[in-house]
């Protein structure tokens, strides 16, 4: 863990100076080129096409769609803590994903905020080193979050008689930390690692973040052993959590098939639907971006794909469980209309 604290202690604060001017390339470049140093900062391009009105139209857009994405997170993990109605294990999982993609946005959109605003910026070694590890530990967190939701959908319809008695407070509890410790400790490797790295070439990164793949390709020393860490490391992240999701599913789908009436199998389907659609995005949109070859990560549909899995889809998995949920629809509509009847 020494090197987490040390780059910690690093890690300056980010203050957005939007009257910045926009990073120069070629300046950057001859610097480089003319005293042959370590690179100790990178340039960030963003979306090098969108330019001028578009730049700033986009930068309102994903500025809007990030407050109102905290919003209605934060307004899932107030009603899940004070409506009693709410108080099961299947909203305890809900209110803690709420929790899980606000900081997932919190480590990203600021500094995509930053950038497109100032059509593309400079990142030091050390915030992009930690911008990468947070993302990583936060969205293998989420993986197995979700796996966990998925696993006590399968207690509630496989095993509906001991739910409650396995399913109890302690076990939610010790389940949620597990997801975070697993997340960090995991990616600690990752860490360790990407400090050790040196960046003495190209320094110009082709995408809105500092994420993983493009990051590493930059360096000089260690690629090849962190790509085969990277892969050895994505099974556990994503691998094994996808495999127990599709294995839970299949055995819920069973159990439902085997339900005499019509009415009773689509009862039961809907209480697992939302889960299942968020899911289905989530796993569907991170496979298709890490499942590529490198060399085909800074294809433009990819940055867009990475655009929808980091800014869009997070807005929509709480809209689905809102809309979808009978429990969840019903405390809403009870909020509003008290709140007409008042005025």
């Amino acid at each position: 863990m020494n090197g987490f604290w040390i780059l910690l202690r690093q890690t300056p604060i980010i203050i957005f100076d939007f009257a910045q001017r926009k990073p120069n390339c070629t300046e950057h470049l001859a610097m480089n080129e003319g005293n042959q140093s370590l690179v100790t900062k990178f340039l960030i391009l963003g979306f090098p096409d969108v330019t001028g009105y578009k730049a700033t139209a986009l930068f309102f857009a994903i500025l809007i769609v990030y407050i109102i994405t905290l919003m209605i997170n934060a307004m899932v993990m107030v009603l899940v803590s004070i409506k009693s109605q709410l108080h099961s294990p299947m909203y305890f999982f809900l209110q803690q994903l709420s929790f899980v993609e606000s900081m997932f946005l919190t480590v990203i959109i600021p500094k995509m905020l930053h950038v497109v605003w100032l059509e593309g910026a400079t990142i030091s070694v050390i915030e992009c080193i930690t911008q990468t590890y947070l993302y990583c530990a936060i969205g293998c967190a989420e993986c197995h979050l979700l796996t966990v939701m998925a696993y006590d959908r399968y207690l509630a319809i496989c095993n509906p008689l001991h739910y409650n008695t396995i399913m109890n407070t302690r076990l939610q509890r010790l389940l949620v930390i597990y997801c975070w410790v697993f997340g960090f400790v995991l990616t600690q490797i990752t860490l360790n690692i990407l400090c050790q790295l040196e960046f003495c070439g190209s320094f110009v990164i082709d995408h809105f973040f500092c994420d993983l793949v493009p990051f590493v390709e930059l360096s000089c020393t260690y690629k090849f052993t962190l790509q085969l860490e990277i892969l050895i490391v994505a099974v556990p992240i994503m691998g094994i959590p996808f495999i127990l999701v599709i294995v839970s599913y299949i055995c819920v789908f069973i159990t439902i098939l085997g339900i005499s009436s019509s009415t009773g199998r689509k009862k039961t389907f809907s209480t697992c639907s939302s889960h299942l659609a968020v899911v289905t995005m989530y796993f569907g949109t991170l496979n298709v971006i890490y499942m590529i070859p490198a060399n085909g990560y800074t294809l433009p549909i990819n940055k867009l794909i990475s655009f929808l899995y980091i800014v869009v889809t997070p807005l929509f998995n709480p809209i689905i469980y809102c809309l979808r949920n009978k429990e969840m629809r019903a405390v809403m509509e009870k909020i509003f209309s008290w709140r007409n009847k008042k005025k």
